[in-house]
């Protein structure tokens, strides 16, 4: 058995409540395997959020509920001494909070930054998955099936962003949630298996809206827009909506596009050469007879 959380950024809307939930079970009291989260300072579930767009015209945001990834290979096991990191058999990674006195490098090795600092206690601390309330009978017995158990966190989430769940089990509701999503590993995870997976994680856009000439004053609707890769061959197409408006989603990054736009009466349109290193909004085009 595997344990893991599955994030959909896309079904997150910021509402903070595994944050909240986050905070309610851990700030103010000890448990088991961790001394009591501070109030301020530390985010064992933190909610990065972005601006996206280099246009007023075209403006989005991002969320990324963001906990400890609990990796296979934790750069934070490798930073401690004397075991002050350990894996348990279900894949959680916990920090011990005796052993972890004075070991301020585990913090640093953290490569997502989710490792925070207790200034009071002197030592690192992180999310448990809420291990200890896995771990406890009379949990499980107030649940009444063992099924129900969760982090609070997942618990708490209205909008079903999160999951919960057994990743050897391909049968698992978070399982099932994985292979009907797109994995979008976190930047500084690529390449790493983690038992908290994030799922449809934003890359990059590209967008644009097309007009017909000037003196119509009149949007293109049903325009054909195709992306070209340049590097990787790869085409992406849409077409405009009622508002004249195009917009292509999870493009790669740090790739060169050609974008051609074909109107049926007009002469077809052509960028070149657009670099997909940030989310972009090529202009408003206009087509000519």
């Amino acid at each position: 058995m595997r344990l893991g959380i599955a994030i959909d950024s896309r079904m997150c809307m910021s509402c903070y409540c595994c944050f909240t939930a986050c905070k309610d079970e851990h700030c103010g009291f000890d448990t088991k395997l961790s001394k009591a989260q501070p109030q301020m300072g530390q985010f064992w579930m933190d909610i990065r959020e972005w601006e996206r767009g280099d246009s007023s015209r075209k403006i989005k945001t991002a969320t990324v509920p963001t906990p400890c990834s609990h990796c296979k290979d934790p750069a934070c096991l490798k930073a401690a001494k004397d075991g002050a990191v350990y894996k348990r058999e279900d894949g959680i990674v916990i920090i011990d909070p005796e052993k972890s006195k004075g070991q301020k490098q585990i913090v640093d090795a953290c490569p997502i930054n989710a490792v925070y600092w207790n200034e009071e206690y002197q030592i690192p601390q992180k999310c448990t998955m809420c291990a200890e309330l896995l771990d406890d009978p009379e949990y499980l017995a107030y649940l009444g099936d063992p099924k129900l158990k969760k982090p609070r966190c997942v618990e708490s989430c209205p909008n079903n962003a999160l999951y919960f769940g057994d990743l050897d089990d391909p049968n698992s509701e978070i399982s099932k949630a994985i292979a009907a999503n797109k994995v979008t590993q976190l930047e500084a995870l690529e390449g790493q298996e983690t038992n908290v997976v994030h799922l449809n994680v934003p890359s990059v856009y590209l967008a644009g809206t097309v007009y017909l000439p000037k003196e119509f004053e009149e949007v293109a609707i049903g325009a054909k827009v195709t992306l070209t890769c340049k590097e990787c061959g790869s085409k992406w197409e849409t077409t405009t909506n009622y508002f004249g408006d195009w917009e292509v989603e999870d493009l790669p990054k740090n790739d060169h596009f050609d974008i051609d736009i074909e109107f049926p009466g007009y002469k077809p349109l052509k960028f070149t050469d657009i670099v997909t290193d940030k989310d972009h909004y090529v202009g408003m085009s206009y087509l000519t007879v």
